[in-house]
């Protein structure tokens, strides 16, 4: 959002298209015209966009604007969690009954709309075992896949530290 708008006296251009508060278009005037307009009303004139014949100015708070403007990229963010992802994590000695309570969770991050990365760590004398740590999150994969509409993006895949998988809802 760091854009730079320009207010008042730092608009350099001789004529702007001026927008009222509730955003009408209320002509082309002169610089100091639509200055004078600003002043009268004891507001702001902001500078939107210097693209096009005349540059488009706004009468307004600036103060209040630039609120307005970090409230709508606040919302913006909050939608976009598909790109978020969160990350449940499984351990070598888990449980058949805790495999289902870490699907379930799973799947409510999938369906609220996030990525979901699982992973097994495996510490010590466990990488001698990686065919069984393997086995068990393929099995959670699969409880995930016959559940719900899951997509995976990346199969399971042997790191450093154990076993990961990358998830997504259909």
């Amino acid at each position: 959002m760091e854009k730079k708008f320009k207010i008042n006296e730092q608009i350099k251009a001789e004529k702007v298209r001026l927008l009222d508060e509730e955003n009408k278009n209320l002509g082309i005037f002169s610089l100091e015209e639509a200055l004078k307009i600003c002043r009268e009303r004891g507001l702001d004139l902001i500078l939107i966009t210097e693209k096009g014949d005349f540059p488009v100015c706004k009468i307004g708070d600036f103060g209040k604007f630039i609120y307005q403007l970090r409230k709508k990229e606040k919302e913006k963010k909050k939608t976009t969690k598909g790109s978020i992802m969160k990350t449940i994590r499984l351990s070598f000695n888990i449980a058949p009954h805790d495999i289902q309570i870490k699907a379930n969770q799973a799947e409510k991050f999938l369906e609220e709309g996030f990525r979901v990365r699982v992973e097994m760590r495996l510490k010590g004398r466990e990488k001698n075992f990686s065919e069984i740590a393997k086995e068990k999150l393929t099995n959670f994969l699969k409880i995930l896949e016959n559940s719900k509409n899951v997509k995976r993006i990346q199969d399971i895949k042997k790191e450093s530290f154990g076993f990961s998988a990358e998830l997504k809802k259909q």
